[in-house]
C-alpha cells in the first residue's frame, strides 16, 4: 500500500477532507483510498467499515478541535473575554476556509449530525457526546463568569444555546457560502446572555 505508516493518517485526512466538501452519502471506500494513495484492499486493515471510519474521523477532528476549545477557555483571561475568543476564532476558521479553498463548509460535526440524522446510530451517538461536552465547556466558563459578577447564574440550558448559536450561524453560513454572516456571531451571543438575564455586556 506505499508508506504504510502513514496510510491510517491519510485515510482519516482524506476521509474528512471529503465529508467536509461533498457531505458522507456521495463518497465510498474507494474515492476515500484513492485520494490517500491507500490501496482499497487495505482499508479494511486499519478499519471494518466506512462507519467506522466516520467516527475515527470524528473522534480526530474533535480531538484538534478540543485542544483549540480547552487551550482558549483555559486562558487566565476574563471568562467572558475567553467565551468570545472562542467564537470569534470559529468564525475565522471559516472565513479562512472560503479564502483558501471558495467555499464554507460549515462544522465537520455539525454537518454530519444533520446528514446522518435517524439513519448512523453509532455515528449519531458519538457526535451526541461530544456536543454534551463541548456544552460543558461552555457551561464550566459561563459558572466561572457568574461567581466573579460578570453575568448571572446562568439559566439551565444556555450552555446549549450558545452551543447552538454557534452552530446555527455556522449552518447559515454554509446555507449561504457567505462568511460575513458570522461577523456579528459574538454580539449575538451576548444578547442570549442578556436574554438569560444578564447585564449589558461590551463586546
Amino acid at each position: 500500500m506505499g508508506r504504510s505508516s502513514t496510510a491510517r493518517e491519510r485515510l482519516l485526512e482524506s476521509a474528512c477532507e471529503l465529508m467536509l466538501s461533498r457531505g458522507y452519502g456521495s463518497i465510498g471506500v474507494a474515492e476515500i483510498c484513492s485520494r490517500a494513495d491507500v490501496r482499497k484492499g487495505s482499508f479494511y486493515h486499519f478499519f471494518e467499515s466506512k462507519q467506522a471510519l466516520t467516527i475515527a474521523v470524528v473522534d480526530a477532528h474533535w480531538q484538534t478541535q478540543r485542544a483549540a476549545w480547552t487551550a482558549i477557555l483555559g486562558d487566565p483571561a476574563p471568562p467572558l473575554e475567553r467565551l468570545e475568543r472562542l467564537f470569534r476564532e470559529q468564525a475565522e476558521g471559516q472565513r479562512r476556509a472560503k479564502l483558501s479553498g471558495g467555499a464554507v463548509h460549515g462544522c465537520l460535526l455539525a454537518n454530519l449530525a444533520l446528514e446522518l440524522s435517524q439513519q448512523d446510530d453509532p455515528v449519531q451517538e458519538r457526535l451526541g457526546e461530544i456536543f454534551a461536552e463541548q456544552i460543558a465547556l461552555v457551561q464550566a466558563v459561563l459558572d466561572q463568569a457568574a461567581g466573579e459578577g460578570a453575568i448571572p447564574a446562568p439559566r439551565p440550558g444556555t450552555a446549549r444555546s450558545l452551543v447552538a448559536q454557534l452552530e446555527g450561524l455556522v449552518l447559515f453560513a454554509k446555507l449561504g457560502n457567505d462568511p460575513a454572516i458570522l461577523d456579528d456571531l459574538w454580539e449575538q451571543a451576548e444578547l442570549l446572555l442578556g436574554a438569560s438575564g444578564s447585564p449589558a455586556l461590551t463586546g
